[in-house]
């Protein structure tokens, strides 16, 4: 059975078993009816996957893996902060008539800072030191730029990504300061496991663990009947994950270089409201 469902539903009990009810405070988001959107949460949750030994998306119900891999290049490679580069619309309610979502995300990682080897971006910098230095413990990149911050529609949700190389594999902790875990539980692991495998693959090495660390990981009022029909769905086995040619070049990856074999998931319709 595929550990992504595993980790998932783990997650999922842990929460709706042993989490605290934030209905005694005021809340920021609300729904769309303008009543306030209340969760149940878990603080310091910490799920880990071996990319050795699956690619880690969910089979409860379909993840729609390459809108994922989309919005992490959008951010990543393209280093945009503009929705009409991304191929999707989940960005389109937080944009503005210009299509921009502010000074966030691939914004934060296109502005160059003089580092040792140079000017240059966040993302090229990690890409720099996995090859010329990859003992280093400081190979690290933040999103949270508190400069910045009331410049941006939404203040980064995963706003951090720490590598490092053992032996020959890469591994990264990813740092979340939140998560609605049905809206984007799934989602958000599948996104940074293709960045650490395409790390990986453009710096020789193999990829290893992604360690994913979440603050606050939370679901909502309205989303606990649907989370608890969700994982009872039956598990399935895990796709096999095929890289249609050599990846050597990050600026160079596209979502149509990934497939996913044999990838079956559960017929699921619940339509899911997102808390604003």
């Amino acid at each position: 059975m595929s550990k992504a469902d595993e980790v998932f539903v783990a997650m999922c009990k842990d929460v709706l078993k042993n989490g605290v009810w934030d209905t005694d405070q005021a809340v920021r988001p609300h729904w769309p009816d303008g009543t306030p959107a209340h969760t149940i949460k878990k603080f310091g949750v910490i799920n880990r996957y071996n990319l050795q030994e699956e690619f880690p998306v969910v089979t409860l119900r379909r993840t729609y893996w390459k809108s994922a891999l989309d919005e992490i290049l959008w951010i990543w490679q393209k280093k945009s902060n503009n929705i009409h580069d991304l191929s999707s619309h989940i960005w389109d309610q937080w944009a503005d008539e210009n299509g921009s979502i502010g000074k966030a995300y691939g914004y934060q990682l296109g502005v160059k800072y003089q580092f040792p080897e140079g000017l240059c971006d966040q993302v090229d910098h990690v890409l720099y030191q996995l090859k010329h230095d990859p003992a280093s413990r400081r190979i690290l990149t933040s999103m949270y730029n508190f400069q910045d911050l009331h410049e941006m529609a939404l203040a980064p949700c995963a706003y951090s990504m720490t590598f490092n190389v053992s032996g020959d594999r890469l591994n990264a902790i990813l740092h979340q300061r939140s998560q609605d875990i049905l809206a984007a539980g799934a989602w958000n692991c599948v996104q940074y496991a293709f960045l650490l495998l395409i790390f990986a693959n453009v710096s020789g090495l193999k990829p290893g663990e992604l360690v994913h660390v979440i603050a606050d990981a939370h679901i909502y009022d309205r989303h606990i009947p649907i989370v608890r029909k969700l994982i009872q769905q039956e598990q399935r086995p895990a796709p096999e994950l095929v890289i249609s040619r050599p990846i050597t070049d990050f600026y160079a990856v596209t979502k149509d270089d990934f497939h996913l074999d044999h990838y079956t998931f559960n017929p699921f319709q619940d339509k899911i409201e997102v808390a604003v």
